[in-house]
């Protein structure tokens, strides 16, 4: 390796020598000719150039469209490892399903006293259009992604949950196609999980939460809010490899009780709905009434049992940084089990306590909006310049509870193709789950982001970062 890792690196032991996990890909690896290896990376960067795997930037001229870097080199789990990872995911993805479910019926945990009622009382999040309702199978969360970081060899860590739409999975998907034709003979040498089961499992999964009024075999469709969105060549790639309708809320209308998609042959009820639009666009006429993205009158007929909403709405309450916060907790409440899968450490800005540690040692952590995603609104301390850091000094002392800090990890590095050589970066992990009354389904892998500028812990696209193929490797 051209440069030494200063964290835990999942690839190299100290002194050099290569971890268990990733013996077959480096004995392949080391074989290889570096004017080839050089060649098949300018490959991958073109081959996602043409299939079109580009995300949108908001916020700057034109919302500018963007390939997603994408290396080469894998990230890789063993089987016993990634088995401990799947009951710790399990166990958390049955307890938010188990808190959603309670914080709109009974809230017995805040009735307890394990969590504060300001947690949903002023959060916009939280829909008092849900306040009593079951969705079909009991199912909130349906597809949920859990963010995951590694600090040691046995040390994983939830940075946080996505329980509302999380995005990405086509990048999983695509990864892994362009490495298997890339390199097919090295999948031959080394037994690799398949990913490529997730669109069959996502449909089989959405079709098992059809709605009481669900005649025959269930339809189920994709709902975008269009070209335009940042997501947008996910949607169309997920309704395309799931054999699902592909539509916008100008395709669909609620008709005898049904909420029915235009088709060639008239208008035909629809079962599931997979919505990749927020809740306060979903509805106008009971949420935003000036959206155009959504369907007039669909929560009327969800709530009536005549489709399914995946995810459900106020789902996004999960989400929030603050509840995040009280994770422990909550686990403990509805399973009766400590979380196999840790927190990171959180000071909640809304104490007055924890808000005077965070103002003391803001140099050191990382402050999150409680609001925000996609690595925007953050502060990290240790690489802040001192306006920035006055900046937000000045948002916590005014509004302290839309922050929560975190001391700033030492996440662990995985090489990454450079034009001299291996050389670590940081990266995370969004393993990829589905909910069903049938259980919980986790794909063997998930989405490896990395941060591609030495030294930078933010691995977010919209930040600079870029993806790799994640393997788990078969017993």
């Amino acid at each position: 390796m051209s440069e030494a890792p200063a964290n835990f690196d999942e690839m190299y032991a100290e002194g050099g020598s290569v971890r268990p996990a990733y013996g077959g890909y480096c004995e392949w690896y080391d074989q290889q000719d570096p004017s080839w290896l050089k060649r098949k990376h300018r490959e991958a960067e073109s081959n996602f150039r043409k299939t079109g795997i580009t995300f949108n930037v908001y916020g700057e001229d034109e919302a500018e469209e963007r390939l997603i870097p994408f290396d080469m080199v894998p990230r890789v789990i063993g089987a016993g490892e990634w088995r401990r990872l799947v009951r710790g995911i399990e166990q958390r993805v049955s307890a938010l399903n188990a808190f959603m479910y309670d914080l709109y019926h009974r809230q017995e945990i805040i009735r307890a006293g394990r969590v504060p009622q300001r947690l949903f009382q002023n959060n916009a999040a939280w829909l008092q259009q849900m306040v009593g309702f079951t969705p079909p199978g009991g199912v909130y969360s349906h597809i949920v992604g859990i963010d995951l970081v590694r600090t040691g060899p046995d040390e994983w860590f939830v940075l946080e949950d996505n329980a509302r739409t999380p995005s990405g999975v086509s990048y999983m998907l695509e990864n892994r196609e362009t490495m298997m034709a890339m390199f097919p003979e090295l999948f031959s040498q080394v037994d690799v999980e398949p990913v490529a089961t997730y669109p069959r499992q996502l449909a089989k999964s959405l079709a098992a939460c059809a709605p009481p009024a669900t005649k025959g075999k269930p339809t189920v469709a994709v709902l975008t809010p269009g070209i335009y969105n940042s997501a947008y060549f996910e949607h169309a790639f997920l309704a395309d490899q799931m054999g699902a309708e592909l539509v916008e809320g100008s395709d669909l209308r609620v008709m005898d009780g049904r909420v029915q998609m235009r088709t060639t042959r008239g208008f035909q009820p629809l079962d599931v709905i997979y919505r990749r639009i927020d809740d306060e666009y979903l509805d106008p006429l009971t949420f935003n009434s000036d959206s155009v993205l959504g369907v007039p009158g669909i929560m009327d007929v969800y709530r009536a049992g005549g489709v399914t909403i995946a995810n459900a709405p106020g789902t996004g309450v999960c989400d929030d940084k603050a509840v995040y916060s009280f994770m422990p907790e909550i686990v403990e409440f509805y399973t009766g089990e400590k979380p196999l899968l840790p927190n990171v450490q959180t000071w909640r800005c809304a104490d007055d306590d924890s808000l005077a540690y965070v103002l003391d040692n803001l140099e050191e952590l990382v402050v999150k909006e409680v609001h925000g995603s996609g690595g925007y609104g953050m502060l990290i301390g240790p690489t802040a310049s001192k306006k920035e850091i006055a900046a937000f000094r000045k948002k916590l002392k005014t509004t302290p509870e839309n922050y929560i800090a975190q001391p700033t990890l030492a996440l662990s590095t995985t090489p990454i193709f450079t034009k001299s050589g291996l050389a670590p970066r940081h990266v995370d992990l969004r393993p990829y789950v589905l909910v069903s009354p049938n259980g919980v389904d986790i794909t063997p892998g998930g989405l490896t982001r990395v941060a591609l500028k030495k030294g930078s812990l933010v691995v977010n696209s919209s930040q600079g970062g870029g993806t790799k193929d994640t393997w788990v490797l078969k017993d």
